[in-house]
């Protein structure tokens, strides 16, 4: 709908979807410190009226160019959201066991909005034109803003200095260099462009790193690394991440691809997935109380682990073994994200809880993108290779090239052949698709195993809540110059 009203470039559209992404990751390190030092609630105020005015703009786009300049906006206002709620519920809740509830209740939010949202905007877009999907975040705004005076209380720190601009510019750049180039592998394949641009995002990285070092009022306090509990919490969580989110690069499609369903459909078929997100991340509260975290994390990874390995014998006509084994990952996997977040933004010091909630979405941001760029490049090197042995030979030039490319492109050409060669091309690209996946989801499966092992001896020493907070800190503090170089 975007395309036929608008009319953008393929690039234009390409920017469309990912410049909200790149700003939020960009965002997240300046604005978790930002809200430290203005104050918490406020920060996320002002964020929530720049999201309310630029989906407006959104909405009402007439260009291209305009679209693209609103999802920026959206993208640096999305930014103040998960520091600011973070780092707030660090000074609401002091008691560990209520700040691990809390924070449980946090990750479920996001898991129901990432359910709730493809839903609403499918049945929008049955119904009405395409900027009502922007138009329904201005009442929930609106909502927000007339509330969160009335019920959250305001904090910051007193002894804050200045924002360091120049700082704040070196992470911006740095995260997008990398993030885009990360895209751009998992889009093209790795190539010279893209490493370049990984290379300079991580140079710029290390400037960043070092300008820290040397300010009065840096803008990340670099001991947080020195933190046993926060650096392998961050090595973790971003691990943990890559290895299991990068396999929804392939579900998504499966459902809609594979299975022939639509968007809607593909939609409510993964609300199972969410549900367990949701159930995961409020029993792992309850379940610290009686056992460390450690091993917890651990346990959580292993059964995400059984849960890609049962996606790594999936096969074409093999739905209900993909929900399952996506509902596995799920129930392992949410308990790591909770506790994760817990761990890290708990771990620091109050007054550096926004900084430390900025460092831990940032992280999960990073562990998405490489693990799309990752496990989506090897099961896009395995498909065309797969998908090359298997194209009929009487499939025209055009149509050919196209299969080759992506699944998606082989549903087209498909569309525009006579049977019985559509239903031959169409076999053959999703039995290499599926190669794919199942390569992808055994890596992961390796990979989240090995997590686990990692996991069980970095957090070992960490208490139950049980035990109490200033135990938990003690034990936390101890630093490791393993795991903070490593961070």
């Amino acid at each position: 709908a975007i395309s036929r009203d608008l009319a953008p470039t393929s690039a234009q559209l390409l920017w469309i979807i990912d410049i909200y992404g790149f700003l939020v990751a960009g965002s997240l390190l300046t604005m978790g410190t930002l809200g430290d030092r203005i104050g918490r609630r406020k920060l996320m105020l002002i964020g929530a009226t720049l999201f309310g005015l630029a989906s407006l703009l959104a909405a009402f786009a007439t260009s291209a160019e305009m679209l693209i300049a609103a999802r920026a906006l959206l993208g640096v206002a999305g930014a103040t959201i998960a520091p600011s709620t973070l780092s707030l519920l660090r000074n609401m809740f002091h008691d560990p066991a209520q700040f691990s509830v809390a924070i449980g209740v946090w990750v479920s939010g996001f898991s129901a909005g990432s359910a709730i949202g493809p839903l609403v905007g499918g049945v929008l877009l049955e119904r009405f034109w395409w900027g009502s999907v922007f138009l329904i975040s201005v009442p929930v705004m609106v909502v927000l803003l007339i509330t969160a005076p009335l019920l959250l209380p305001e904090y910051r720190d007193p002894d804050a200095g200045r924002l360091d601009l120049f700082s704040a510019a070196l992470s911006l750049i740095a995260v997008l260099a990398v993030i885009y180039g990360l895209k751009q592998i998992a889009v093209e394949g790795l190539g010279w462009a893209s490493m370049l641009t990984i290379v300079a995002g991580l140079a710029i990285g290390a400037l960043f790193v070092r300008r820290q070092r040397t300010l009065a009022d840096p803008l990340i306090d670099m001991k947080l690394f020195a933190n046993r509990a926060f650096s392998g919490s961050l090595a973790m969580y971003m691990l943990s991440v890559l290895f299991a989110f990068g396999i929804f690069y392939f579900t998504g499609q499966y459902l809609q691809l594979v299975a022939g369903m639509s968007p809607l459909q593909a939609g409510l078929w993964s609300l199972p997935t969410a549900a367990a997100f949701i159930i995961g991340s409020n029993l792992a509260p309850r379940i610290v109380r009686r056992f460390r975290p450690g091993r917890v994390v651990a346990v959580g990874l292993s059964i995400a682990a059984v849960g890609l390995a049962m996606l790594s014998q999936v096969g074409v006509d093999s739905l209900p073994l993909l929900l399952l084994g996506s509902f596995v990952m799920a129930v392992g996997i949410s308990p790591v994200v909770t506790l994760a977040t817990d761990i890290i933004v708990g771990s620091a010091p109050p007054e550096q809880a926004g900084a430390a909630s900025g460092i831990s979405e940032t992280s999960a941001e990073f562990g998405g993108a490489l693990g799309i760029a990752v496990l989506g490049s090897i099961g896009t090197a395995v498909y065309r290779n797969q998908v090359a042995a298997r194209l009929p030979a009487d499939v025209p030039p055009a149509a050919a090239t196209a299969t080759r490319e992506t699944l998606g492109g082989a549903v087209a050409a498909a569309a525009q052949l006579p049977e019985p060669l559509a239903a031959t091309l169409l076999g053959a690209a999703r039995e290499a698709f599926v190669q794919g996946l199942q390569l992808s989801s055994l890596i992961g499966a390796v990979g989240l195993a090995g997590t686990a092992v990692l996991v069980a001896f970095l957090l070992r020493s960490l208490p139950t809540t049980a035990e109490g907070g200033e135990h938990m800190e003690s034990k936390a503090s101890e630093p490791s110059l393993d795991t903070a170089q490593a961070a």
